[in-house]
């Protein structure tokens, strides 16, 4: 399949309909949806009928352009997890949500920062986009570490969803950082 976005170690592509054991293979860690469903895997269920279905879905919505993306290692071809750039459900078109989750096996090697790199680079320079955004929980200092190398900037606090109150460091709320076309411009 054609790659969607290749950096130096890194190749993005659309995710398939063969694609679900990969997703549920990565939210079946604890560690990896600590954050996000305080260590509860996603049902395999859920994943085959509803967010694999969604995923697939945006793609012909926004032309294969915005959406989610699996990430692999181009050396030697591991699945090392997924990058996110799209819109919000009813927002504008030109402000995109930046994210990813990945495999134990990928984190500290810098595989977030190095991705998420480029698909800033694609969202100001490809795509013409005005803002891009990322959010995660207040405690999550590894994925606000990458946002501040990114040279994203903190915007506003937010509070926890309902669905996330169980999560360990919920309390604390959650955090949204920023980057536009002229600041990205700058660096």
């Amino acid at each position: 399949m054609d790659a969607y976005l290749e950096t130096e170690r890194l190749s993005l592509r659309r995710f398939t309909a063969e694609d679900a054991e990969l997703l549920i293979e990565l939210d079946s860690d604890p560690a990896v949806m600590r954050y996000l469903s305080g260590g509860v895997p996603t049902a395999p269920e859920v994943i085959r009928e509803q967010h694999l279905p969604r995923i697939l879905a945006g793609y012909e919505k926004w032309g294969g352009e915005l959406g989610l993306f699996a990430a692999y290692e181009k050396n030697g071809g591991a699945f090392i997890g997924w990058f996110i750039l799209r819109p919000e459900a009813e927002g504008p078109l030109d402000e995109v949500e930046l994210g990813y989750r990945l495999r134990q096996a990928a984190w500290g090697r810098g595989y977030g920062t190095e991705g998420s790199r480029a698909l800033l680079g694609k969202a100001f320079t490809e795509l013409g986009m005005r803002k891009v955004w990322a959010e995660t929980m207040t405690v999550n200092r590894g994925s606000r570490h990458i946002m501040e190398k990114l040279g994203m900037t903190l915007a506003a606090t937010i509070p926890t969803p309902e669905d996330m109150e169980p999560v360990e460091g919920s309390e604390h709320g959650g955090v949204r950082y920023e980057i536009t076309k002229e600041q990205w411009e700058q660096q």
